[in-house]
C-alpha cells in the first residue's frame, strides 16, 4: 500500500479536522498535512521498525539522548508551506527544551528541530520529493532518507528555498558521518541500516 492523497473537503472544514477523523477511523495510519495536501499512510511494517530501532543506537552512543538535545520517534513538525501543514518524522534529534515550541494539534515549531528522518515504505517518492521541500522550507537543517527501495542512504543539508544545496547520496559499504550541527558526531553504517530494514530470509 501507498500513501494517498485526501481531497479538500468541500463544506470549508478545517483539515486538521478531516486529518483527526481520519486518524480516529483507521488507527496506526500516518496522516499529515503536506502542501495544503492531506496523506494517509499505511502502517509500518516490521522491517521498517527494525531500521529505527537500529537507527537509535548511533544517536544514543554518541550521547544525543539526555542533556540539551533528545532522539525521539514520530513528534510532529509544523510546516511553513501552508496554514495547517505539519509532518510526522520517523525520528528527529530535538532541543531539549521542545516542549517550549508547542504550536498546536500536537505540532511543534521547526526551530526545534536539528535533524529530521525518514525510513521509506511504499511512499518513498514522497520522501525524496515533497518532504524535501517542506522541510527545506522549515529549515531543518539536516534531512536523512533511509531509502529502503533503491538501497540508499540520501543526507541532505543547508536548507534554502525548495531545496537543500547539500543532498549525498551514500551506498551499503560506506560509512556516514552526519554534521556536526545535530550535537554530536554520529556516525551510519549504510549497510547495518539497510539490511535492517529488509525482511528477514531463512
Amino acid at each position: 500500500m501507498s500513501a494517498a492523497a485526501v481531497e479538500q473537503p468541500s463544506d470549508n472544514r478545517p483539515l486538521t479536522d478531516l486529518a483527526d477523523e481520519i486518524m480516529e477511523s483507521r488507527p496506526g495510519y500516518r496522516v499529515e498535512i503536506i502542501g495544503g495536501q492531506i496523506l494517509v499512510t499505511p502502517s509500518p511494517d516490521a522491517p521498517h521498525a527494525r531500521a529505527l530501532d537500529r537507527l537509535r543506537n548511533p544517536f544514543a552512543e554518541a550521547g544525543l539522548t539526555g542533556g540539551e538535545t533528545e532522539v525521539l520517534q514520530n513528534v510532529s513538525i509544523w510546516l511553513p508551506d501552508g496554514p495547517e501543514d505539519y509532518a510526522t518524522p520517523d525520528l528527529s534529534v530535538v532541543d531539549a527544551d521542545i516542549d517550549e515550541h508547542y504550536v498546536e494539534n500536537n505540532c511543534y515549531d521547526p526551530v526545534a528541530f536539528r535533524l529530521v528522518l525518514e525510513v521509506t515504505s511504499s511512499n518513498w517518492k514522497t520522501d525524496l520529493q515533497s518532504k524535501v521541500t517542506a522541510y527545506a522550507n522549515a529549515n531543518v537543517p539536516v534531512y536523512v532518507v533511509i531509502d529502503r527501495r533503491h538501497q540508499r542512504v540520501h543526507v541532505l543539508t543547508s536548507p534554502t528555498q525548495d531545496e537543500y544545496a547539500n543532498h549525498r547520496v551514500h551506498a551499503p559499504g560506506e560509512l556516514v558521518t552526519l554534521p556536526d550541527s545535530i550535537g554530536a558526531k554520529v556516525t551510519l553504517d549504510v549497510a547495518e541500516i539497510l539490511a535492517a530494514g529488509q525482511p528477514k530470509r531463512d
